[in-house]
C-alpha cells in the first residue's frame, strides 16, 4: 500500500514500532459509536491530522468485492492490501484515484470491511501504513485497534461506546440522508453481528486498551463528546498546550 508523503525509511522506523513522530489521540469503538464524527470535529479544533483507519479495511473489501475474490482468503486479502493505493482528500478518500467515499459506506461495505480485517496478512499490510500516518502538528487515530496496537504508546487513549440499538439508528439516519436504501431491524441485527466478529477475532480484535477513557455515547450530542475529549487531552501535559479553551459546538450524533 502506498503512503503519500513518506519515505520507505521512515515508514520502516515508524512501522518497527520506534517512538511517535508526533502526539497521538486514539479513538476506539465499535461501529456506529460515533468515533469518525468525533475523530473529525477534534482534528479540525486542533488542526492535526485524522486517520480513518476503518475506511482501509472498507477499501479493501470493495476492491476484493469488485474483483470477485474470496473475502475470507487470508494470503489473498494481504497481497491485495499491499497493492493499493489509497488516500484521504479532505472528505474524499480515493482507492487507486477513484472517489470512493460512498461507495465504502453502504450497509454492505461495514460486513466486508470487518471479514477482512480478521486476517493477520492485511492487518501486517495495514501497519506501517497507519503509523507513518502520526506526523506533527499530531493525529487523531480512528478505529478498533489504535490504541491496543497500532499506536500503544498513544498520548491519550479514548474508547467510545452506544447501545446497538442507538448505533443502529444512527446508521439508519445516516444511510437515508444519502438516498440510500435502509433497514432498521437489519441493521441492528448486522451490527450485533458485527460486534461479536470484531471482538471475536484473533488478530487485533476490539478491545478497550489499557489506560483508556471510556465514554458512552449514547445519549449525548457531538459537542459533549468533543467537550469530553478536550477535557481529558487538557489533563494530559503533553496535549495541554495543543487544547484550545471552551467554546460552544452546535451539532448532534442524533
Amino acid at each position: 500500500m502506498s503512503v503519500p508523503g513518506q519515505s520507505g525509511d521512515q515508514r520502516g522506523k515508524q512501522g518497527a514500532g520506534q517512538t511517535l513522530g508526533a502526539p497521538v489521540i486514539a479513538i476506539d469503538g465499535p461501529s456506529g459509536s460515533g468515533k469518525g464524527t468525533i475523530a473529525e470535529c477534534l482534528a479540525r479544533r486542533l488542526g492535526w491530522h485524522v486517520l480513518d483507519s476503518g475506511a482501509l479495511y472498507r477499501c479493501l473489501g470493495l476492491a476484493a468485492h469488485r474483483r470477485a475474490l474470496d473475502l475470507d482468503d487470508g494470503a489473498a486479502m494481504g497481497r491485495l492490501a499491499a497493492e493499493l493505493a489509497i488516500r484521504f482528500d479532505g472528505d474524499r478518500v480515493l482507492l487507486n484515484d477513484e472517489d470512493v467515499s460512498d461507495a465504502i459506506r453502504t450497509a454492505e461495505a461495514g460486513p466486508r470491511a470487518s471479514r477482512v480485517a480478521v486476517h493477520a496478512p492485511v492487518r501486517g499490510a495495514l501497519l506501517s501504513w497507519q503509523r507513518a500516518a502520526a506526523r506533527r502538528p499530531g493525529l487523531i487515530a480512528d478505529g478498533r485497534d489504535m490504541g491496543s496496537t497500532v499506536f500503544p504508546d498513544a498520548t491519550l487513549k479514548i474508547y467510545l461506546d452506544a447501545s446497538p440499538e442507538e448505533r443502529a439508528r444512527r446508521r439508519y439516519k445516516q444511510l437515508k440522508e444519502k438516498g440510500m436504501d435502509a433497514n432498521l431491524p437489519a441493521l441492528t441485527r448486522e451490527l450485533r453481528e458485527r460486534d461479536a466478529l470484531d471482538r471475536n477475532r484473533e488478530q487485533s480484535p476490539l478491545t478497550i486498551a489499557d489506560g483508556a477513557v471510556v465514554i458512552d455515547t449514547t445519549a449525548l450530542s457531538i459537542d459533549d463528546v468533543v467537550a469530553a475529549v478536550l477535557a481529558e487531552a487538557r489533563s494530559v501535559p503533553a496535549l495541554a498546550a495543543a487544547v484550545p479553551p471552551k467554546t460552544g459546538l452546535v451539532a448532534a450524533l442524533h
